[in-house]
């Protein structure tokens, strides 16, 4: 401790001096003045307190004066100061928060205060862990960017947030329990109970047991007062005039009992309207971008951001919405102009002082757009798995699975957000990392708007359409189909310089196909092959060509390009190997000056200084640079990434004129070139070689053409064999992109992140996907429906179910459910190989659709397609009355007796009889009988379609011949008069007139349907058919048990007793109505439901698999493993158990970071046998954890089999890993494995990453000493070229 400066007084009485003592402001610290009526402190009265210069006084006791210190003088720092104890702090705590606060009540006219009224405060214990509202407090400054996995994430927007009065209600709904009456004999929610008081009954004769005692017990309240209020009636009995029953209507004078009851129930039907349909919404709103805006400066005087050239057009309209604060989604082709959009939406943020989010794909994007971002505005900062540069910039730059890992974990940012841009949004179809878009896009709160950036795709006003509904807000959706540069495309087919010029347009700028130009390649191809052919034999190679044929062909091409000015150029080769090969066979081509070498080199010794000099040394660093120097480059994952950085920039300041890239080089990154080439048209997608689909053609093609410098865009398809097909060409070409489809999975990190708050729930975000959105979007109109079939349900009258009619409602479900098996069984049958076998040709078949009820007919022929079989046959009908098919019925059944239901009541023409040809599908056919007739269906077929074509005599009195144009099918009988005729007739003012008389059928139509008839005559209950069992051989076991079913129900339907009541009719009809509507209505509950969504089983698997591994409890509440694993940012499982296993704790750090590489591993391979024994166990113990694991999955019935998830599992780097956490350089890694050093740097980046999610995961489980072996791992992982500094950040 310090000692004070002693201050030297005089001798006279201190009482006598002119001093006084004044305290300098509230730091205790006092000081003499010898000032007549000095004040006795500097505090003036209501101000607050100023503290003295400490900076001025440190200085002047440390700095000046260094003999103060302890140091200098040891008497004084031996010091010890007893420390008091005071046991009362125990038991201080922090005072409660007030719940209330005095509002003050003004005078409205003069705003005099009146008086004061105590409100209740809402938001007085929020905190981060208790709270999803924007009104909690902040949390700490240290977790203000990333937030924390034990804080509840902001409430997302859409969703209804409950409040503090919804959740007072709510309470007070479940506990409201009526203490006053019925409680000993209601219990609550039931609308009746059972009464316990004794009734007086008549004494039962000596000897005998009284009924009515006996059932006193059970009496549920049905009384008759009960059952005459449900009828109407407050005391009358059944006899009263006044009595609601269904047979007591007044009677109306009909023929016969039978008519009076259709003539009932008719009525009955009629009376109750159709529910009214509700408008649909309208969230995706299209922007016409045909329109210039002229009133653009108008609108917007003075605009947040201005570029140096005109926006066009649908900028304009995207700048417009954003003044608006709207949210936009924009389509565009490649190279359009969408960033223009995102500019001005954070050159907007930073006029309001609010914060932006540009979300990536992919982190070579997000570095070079942090690169852009920042020369333009300068307040931007950039966030990835291990890089973090102005995190508190106004505009930061991240991949999307961080902006999620924020939103779970509650960040602060998220308070200031007023924009959220996501670029390359067609990645959502991605199928691994799909799911985080649609994460991130439901979980964003109310008060953040979004951009959405994307490719041009068919369905964006769908997806937009799902963004709207899902945030409750509109989303203008503004689409552009106009390239800033259009495109040519040719193909290729020289292979030498003689052949040089064999270039041949394809598709010109205008989107017309050229066919001349394919003949003439496929000509020239094989005018190439014959000569060919005539040297070295007619044998050809069906391949592609070896490495010495690419040479040629690329020589011979890059020379015509050379030659017409169209370097640079981007050679897409879906292959990394292919990549190297190609741009390693150009050795003799050199395409740069010597002041371009100059440049290049210079550029390179500049980006190369920053590594350490074993690394520049590296084989594929010196074959790069040698590759660069004559102005060629490659681009691949297996590239370093400084290496893909500096071909980038090279290639963007024109100095590399030949880049060899595969797919990734498409995605996003702003890299035009005047020519691209496609070395091939098929690639393999990760199981199967396929045609490119024509999203990925247009994806990499859209790179050809730089705005501003060239007319029109080149782009080269290879034909190094033969010529593709003409019909694949076009549709690669011209066929429309793909859309935009669900990718929406269940993970156990998003469950886990769901159940730990308890105003959220997994239900709402399945509800809430792209997936569920076509079921989930009509379902407002769901709810209407329901209301309005409840409201008929109402009015419906109820069917008598007394007397003969008790059994009424089981005849009805009996008779249902005898169909659905019949259906069920038939459709198997079609679905067989005997079942599809036996319908061919002349079989007979009963025909019921919505035109032939129980029908007859003979199939005349068998047809396939895409779609499935389908059958044409001729089958009975009535013949017409009408020549208007507008005037006959439908074939619709009436009540059915237990002949039709039990079995096929078959048709029978009451008149004359006809006949019509009709293609059914197989469910048109509801059985297959025995019988088959010797029928000739082409005659037939023939024969029908020449009496097909009408003849018809108009007013003028010529006859007229009509086609097939001018018939069009209606209903059974195949024909009648088309739109086409009826305009045709009206265009010559022929309003009269007639059919003519058509010619007979011939003898095998009429042998044909006399068969049918004679058929239909002998077996009226239908024709024997073919057993599935027996006859069509059919062991499955639906089948084998339906029939059995089907058996049992047709005795209970003869046994019926409904079916002898003369009311029958008229009460079935009722019922059956009632029925319908109940029916209806629990279809659409259940669409209204949760047990509807497509994933809800699935998400019941996962919780039982956390369960049963401890992860989650019964109730759902999330325990400590499942906080860890929360904290995981991959294999959430396997990393929790090996924690909780300490299968980690007794390695050392280079040992858990070469263990943990075969969880992050991406290329195959073997774990070697130079491993060290250490490293073998921990192998084989991580496996058996993860098998352990995938019993567990595959015991709670997900579809992964315990191969296949410990097949994820890849230990091919652990020995590079291990010896790269060791020490050693990586140039000498390269000869301990065969993998590509871009995908070892990828492996050792991520594996960092997940080194350091553990070490948050310890520190939370309170693991000090795990946690502190991942901090070492991570940086014994973080040196060297692996971690080089991004180019576009310095």
């Amino acid at each position: 401790m310090m000692e004070r400066e002693r201050l030297v007084l005089p001798p006279p009485d201190p009482l006598d001096l002119p001093l006084r003592a004044v305290e300098l402001g509230c730091s205790g610290r006092w000081e003499l003045l010898n000032i007549a009526g000095a004040p006795e402190s500097t505090l003036p009265h209501n101000l607050l307190p100023c503290a003295p210069d400490l900076q001025q006084e440190a200085e002047q006791l440390f700095l000046s004066s260094p003999a103060w210190l302890p140091l200098h003088g040891l008497e004084h720092s031996a010091r010890k100061w007893q420390r008091k104890m005071d046991p009362w702090s125990l038991l201080a705590v922090l005072g409660a928060p007030v719940p209330s606060d005095l509002q003050a009540q003004r005078h409205p006219t003069t705003g005099h205060i009146l008086g004061y009224k105590e409100v209740l405060l809402e938001n007085t214990d929020l905190s981060a862990t208790t709270s999803l509202s924007l009104r909690r407090p902040p949390g700490p400054i240290s977790q203000s960017l990333w937030g924390n996995p034990t804080q509840y994430p902001f409430w997302p927007g859409g969703m209804d947030e409950p409040t503090i009065t919804d959740l007072s209600t709510r309470e007070e709904a479940e506990e409201e329990i009526d203490f006053e009456t019925a409680l000993l004999t209601v219990p609550p929610g039931f609308k009746k109970g059972v009464d316990f008081a004794p009734k007086d009954y008549p004494a039962p004769a000596p000897g005998l047991l009284s009924l009515s005692s006996l059932l006193e017990p059970l009496d549920l309240g049905g009384s008759d007062e009960d059952e005459r209020e449900a009828m109407g009636q407050p005391g009358g009995t059944r006899g009263d005039p006044v009595t609601a029953s269904p047979c007591s209507v007044p009677l109306v004078r009909a023929s016969s009992l039978e008519d009076l009851v259709l003539k009932e129930a008719s009525t009955i039907a009629s009376s109750v309207e159709p529910p009214k349909t509700l408008p649909q919404e309208q969230w995706a709103i299209p922007v016409d971008v045909t329109t210039p805006v002229g009133d653009f400066y108008r609108l917007i005087p003075q605009p947040a951001f201005q570029w140096p050239f005109e926006p066009d057009v649908f900028q304009k309209q995207a700048i417009l919405h954003l003044e608006r604060h709207n949210s936009v989604f924009v389509a565009a082709h490649t190279s359009a102009g969408k960033t223009v959009v995102a500019e001005y939406a954070i050159a907007l943020a930073q006029k309001h002082m609010t914060r932006t989010i540009y979300t990536s794909p992919i982190k070579a994007l997000s570095n070079q757009k942090f690169r852009d971002f920042r020369n333009t505005f300068g307040d931007v900062g950039l966030l990835t798995g291990d890089v973090q540069l102005h995190s508190e910039a106004s505009c930061l730059i991240m991949t999307t699975e961080i902006l999620r890992s924020m939103l779970y974990s509650g960040s602060d940012v998220i308070r200031d957000l007023e924009w959220v841009i996501f670029d390359e949004v067609h990645y959502i179809n991605d199928a691994e990392r799909g799911v985080v878009w649609e994460e991130v896009l439901i979980m964003l709160p109310e008060h953040v708007s979004v951009i959405l950036l994307s490719a041009t795709v068919p369905n964006a006003l769908e997806f937009a359409d799902w963004i709207g509904r899902l945030k409750r807000r509109q989303i203008y959706v503004i689409s552009t189909v106009t390239r800033p540069v259009p495109l040519e495309h040719y193909l290729f087919t020289g292979n030498s310089p003689k052949t040089q010029d064999e270039l041949f347009l394809l598709l010109d700028s205008q989107g017309t196909f050229h066919t001349k130009g394919y003949y003439a390649a496929l000509e020239a191809k094989k005018e190439r092959m014959s000569k060919h052919a005539q040297t070295f034999g007619a044998k050809q190679p069906t391949h592609q060509g070896g490495p010495a044929q690419d040479r040629g062909v690329y020589l011979s091409l890059l020379a015509s390009l050379r030659r017409r000015a169209q370097l640079p150029v981007v050679v897409f080769t879906f292959s990394r190997g292919r990549c190297d090969e190609q741009a390693a066979g150009l050795t003799s081509l050199d395409l740069t000056t010597n002041s371009e070498k100059s440049e290049i080199h210079l550029f390179l010794q500049r980006c190369l200084a920053r590594l350490r000099g074993s690394d520049r040394q590296l084989p594929q660093v010196l074959h790069m640079s040698e590759l660069l120097h004559r102005g060629l480059g490659v681009h691949h994952s297996g590239i370093l990434p400084i290496l893909k950085e500096i071909v980038e920039m090279l290639f963007s300041r024109g100095l590399v004129k030949v880049l060899f890239a595969t797919e990734t080089f498409a995605m996003g990154v702003n890299m035009p070139a005047r020519t691209v080439v496609f070395d091939s048209m098929r690639k393999h997608d990760g199981s199967t070689f396929r045609d490119l689909l024509p999203g990925e053609y247009v994806q990499m093609a859209g790179r050809a053409g730089r705005r501003g410098l060239d007319p029109t865009g080149t782009v080269i398809l290879l034909c190094k064999g033969r010529v593709p097909e003409m019909v694949d060409l076009h549709r690669m070409l011209t066929g429309k992109p793909s859309q935009l489809q669900s990718q929406f999975r269940l993970t156990y990190t998003m469950i886990l992140n769901l159940l730990r708050v308890d105003a959220l729930r997994v239900e709402d975000m399945m509800k809430r996907s792209f997936s569920e959105f076509p079921s989930r979007k009509d379902s407002k109109a769901h709810e209407q429906a329901l209301a309005e079939l409840t409201k008929k349900l109402e009015a419906l009258e109820e069917p008598d179910l007394t007397g003969q009619l008790v059994d009424l409602s089981e005849y009805y479900i009996w008779g249902e459910e005898l169909t659905e098996i019949r259906s069920l069984i038939q459709r198997r049958v079609i679905e067989s190989v005997n079942g599809l076998k036996s319908l061919s040709s002349g079989r007979v078949v009963v025909v019921k659709n919505q035109d032939h009820h129980n029908a007859l007919g003979v199939i005349l022929q068998v047809s396939s397609n895409s779609t499935g079989r389908s059958f044409t046959t001729l089958v009975l009908c009535d013949k017409p009355l009408s020549e208007d098919p507008q005037d006959r019925g439908s074939a619709s059944p009436g009540v059915p007796y237990p002949d039709d239901l039990v079995g096929f009541k078959l048709f029978l023409p009451e008149g004359p009889c006809d006949h019509t040809v009709a293609k059914l599908q197989p469910r048109d056919v509801a059985a297959i009988t025995t019988k088959v007739l010797r029928v000739n269906g082409e005659k037939i077929l023939e024969d029908f379609s020449k009496r097909q074509q009408l003849k018809f005599k108009l007013d003028a009195g010529e006859p007229i011949f009509l086609g097939r144009d001018y018939i069009m099918g209606s209903g059974r009988y195949g024909w009648g008069i088309s739109p086409g005729l009826r305009e045709l007739l009206c265009k010559r003012s022929l309003r009269t007139y007639s059919f003519l008389r058509q010619d007979p059928p011939v003898a095998a139509v009429t042998t044909a349907v006399q068969e049918l008839l004679r058929l239909s005559q002998a077996y009226p209950a239908g024709p024997p058919t073919l057993d599935p069992v027996n006859d069509l051989q059919l062991k499955d076991m639906s089948v084998v048990e339906g029939g059995l079913r089907a058996r049992k129900l047709e005795e209970l339907i003869r046994e019926a007793q409904c079916v002898h009541s003369p009311r029958f009719p008229a009460q079935y009809l009722k019922l059956r109505e009632r029925m319908q509507v109940q029916k209806e209505m629990e279809r659409l509950r259940f669409l209204l439901s949760d047990q509807s969504l497509l994933l809800l089983p699935e998400y019941h698997q996962r919780v039982q698999v956390l369960q049963t591994l401890g992860y989650v409890d019964e109730a759902g509440t999330v325990k400590l493993a499942g906080r860890v694993a929360c904290a995981m940012s991959s294999h959430e499982l396997l990393l929790t158990e090996l924690m909780f296993d300490n299968a980690l704790s007794a390695l050392r750090p280079e040992e858990i970071a070469a263990l943990l590489s075969g969880l992050v591993c991406q290329s195959p391979g073997d774990t070697g046998e130079q491993l060290p024994s250490t490293l073998k166990q921990g192998v084989e113990r991580v496996r058996a954890v993860a098998k352990r694991i995938g019993e567990v999955q595959a015991a709670c019935g997900l579809n992964q089999t315990v191969e296949e998830f410990v097949g994820e599992l890849n230990f091919g780097l652990v020995g590079v890993v291990y010896e790269w956490a060791r020490g050693m350089p990586f140039s000498e890694l390269a000869g301990l494995s065969g993998t590509p050093e871009g995908l070892v740097v990828r492996c050792i980046q991520r594996l960092a990453e997940m080194c350091r999610s553990l070490r948050g995961a310890a520190r939370l489980v309170g693991e000090p000493v795990l946690g502190a072996k991942m901090e070492t791992a991570a940086t014994l992982l973080r040196r060297d070229i692996v971690f080089a500094a991004s180019l576009y950040t310095q």
